[in-house]
């Protein structure tokens, strides 16, 4: 169920969906007309969810192109929505730009709720009396500053909605698109909709806000967020640019995929590389996007030489696609590339197939030793995804080399299609008693999946047995020290038909100390 929030510029629609929702997901500041597109926001009130749509101020006498596009924008919420709220200044009173918004949404036959804002002290109210001449019935008086009748006007906007059994789909995708500015984020998201959703502009920082858009594609429903452009820190020195990048890294926090559009004309550039790195650390599965790579004829050449170059410098060796979102070329493989990113994202391997590679992956390379004693990785098992971690447990952790480390994560991730994906891979000994970051006991962990490794391993043709830790004689664990494969590949068809087993850089690059 959704309250489109509607009124005169600067009336204190943004800082009043963020009172009433608690948050400030809304971009708030004095000057008028920060509010471009419409941007839907979250809320609860005494057991009922709804969302607030807040949208640009609605000015019926500006004739600037991006004012027009913010009164389309308003209107496509009104007509999204199943209740209208309409905001109006207590202090300035009523003006000519209440009365149109007023017979606008008469016209649009939803329910209305006249919330007058500014009301900040009980000597005010009676500023509320003038209101009634809209027509709109009782006005309720609220001021965003203090929180004053905001209980009131959430128990109006509730009585208002009707009820919504709709249960939430857990099954979706959360796409961010994130870049520079004016590099068409806005345009490529557009194409997907087949519509001007979002404002779209040649002047750099037309979107001022993380928009939430919800999509269909090939039968997955997927949540996705156009951000406002990231500029260097020393660039960026107007505080509503301030407050806008905050709000597209809290987007990039709550995503599970993030696509980083770059522009061809300048290639891949360290802002973008600053962008994509922000994405992962994040936990996000991060693909770039080469915007407008046929208007400005990129080669094949150019290409391969930007993949080169992201694959040098990002350690998670994201992939490079191309896009022109002007054209619609490409950009529904794009999409259908950040639904596979997110299959990733929570996908399960089985434990013996995780097992078959890390025998490969040893013998492949054998595993360091110091002091003459060798590192010996025992098993691995996956537990957990978003993003994906794996368990290896080891004799002792103490050998484990940060390159012996990278070079195991390399050679999962080429095994498995995780390109991109973040990959968290705890090297665990048994007895350590190390906790894992958040608080949960490794060992623990592992305990949960080792009693079923000996069945899986033995059943797909493994020899293995019970056998003693070498530094610890008390400890009895799994112990994989020999694998004779019994050559049935067939039990693992159904189970790992996702994931790509083609390995053509089998080894990967190998990192060097200090990543």
């Amino acid at each position: 169920m959704k309250v489109a929030v509607v009124g005169y510029p600067n009336v204190g629609k943004s800082s009043l969906v963020n009172r009433l929702t608690q948050t400030r997901e809304a971009v708030v500041h004095e000057r008028a007309g920060i509010t471009r597109d419409r941007k839907e926001v979250a809320c609860e009130w005494n057991g009922r969810r709804f969302t607030l749509i807040d949208t640009g101020g609605m000015d019926f006498q500006d004739e600037d192109p991006i004012s027009g596009s913010i009164r389309e924008q308003a209107r496509a919420a009104i007509a999204d929505a199943q209740v209208a709220m309409l905001v109006v200044d207590g202090r300035a009173g009523v003006r000519p730009g209440d009365e149109e918004m007023a017979d606008l949404l008469r016209r649009s036959r939803l329910p209305i709720v006249l919330a007058v804002n500014k009301i900040d002290s009980a000597q005010d109210i009676a500023n509320t009396a003038e209101f009634y001449g809209l027509g709109m019935g009782d006005p309720v008086a609220v001021s965003a500053a203090q929180g004053l009748g905001t209980g009131d006007l959430l128990d109006r906007l509730t009585e208002l909605l009707p009820d919504d059994d709709d249960a939430p789909d857990e099954d979706i995708v959360r796409l961010a698109l994130i870049g520079r500015p004016n590099v068409g984020k806005s345009t490529l998201i557009n194409q997907w909709l087949g519509s001007e959703r979002v404002i779209v502009s040649d002047i750099a920082g037309t979107t001022r806000d993380s928009i939430d858009l919800p999509l269909e594609f090939d039968g997955r429903k997927l949540v996705v967020v156009d951000t406002a452009g990231m500029r260097r820190q020393a660039k960026v020195q107007e505080s509503v640019e301030y407050f806008t990048t905050l709000r597209s890294q809290r987007a990039v926090e709550r995503a599970d995929v993030a696509l980083v559009i770059c522009s061809a004309e300048d290639g891949i550039t360290a802002q973008d590389m600053r962008i994509a790195e922000l994405a992962m650390q994040e936990g996000c599965a991060t693909a770039l996007v080469l915007n407008k790579w046929d208007e400005f004829g990129m080669s094949e050449d150019d290409l391969i030489h930007e993949r080169a170059k992201a694959n040098r410098k990002l350690r998670l060796r994201p992939k490079v696609l191309t896009a022109s979102a002007l054209t619609g070329r490409n950009v529904a493989r794009v999409l259908q590339e950040a639904i596979v990113l997110g299959d990733r994202m929570t996908g399960r391997i089985p434990t013996p197939e995780l097992n078959r590679f890390l025998a490969e992956t040893t013998q492949t390379r054998q595993p360091p030793a110091k002091q003459g004693h060798r590192l010996k990785l025992i098993y691995i098992a996956q537990i957990g995804e978003r993003p994906p971690r794996f368990a290896i447990q080891v004799n002792t952790r103490s050998r484990v080399t940060r390159d012996y480390a990278y070079f195991v994560e390399n050679r999962l991730r080429a095994r498995y299609g995780l390109d991109g994906v973040p990959v968290i891979i705890d090297f665990n000994e048994r007895g350590s008693g190390r906790r894992a970051p958040g608080g949960d006991h490794r060992a623990d962990r592992l305990k949960a999946v080792q009693e079923d490794v000996f069945e899986e391993l033995a059943d797909v043709g493994f020899d293995v047995e019970l056998g003693d830790v070498e530094d610890d004689p008390q400890a009895r664990e799994v112990e994989v020290y020999e694998y004779t494969d019994a050559g049935d590949d067939e039990d693992f068809a159904d189970d790992d038909e996702d994931f790509d087993h083609d390995d053509e850089d089998e080894d990967g690059p190998e990192p060097a100390p200090g990543g």
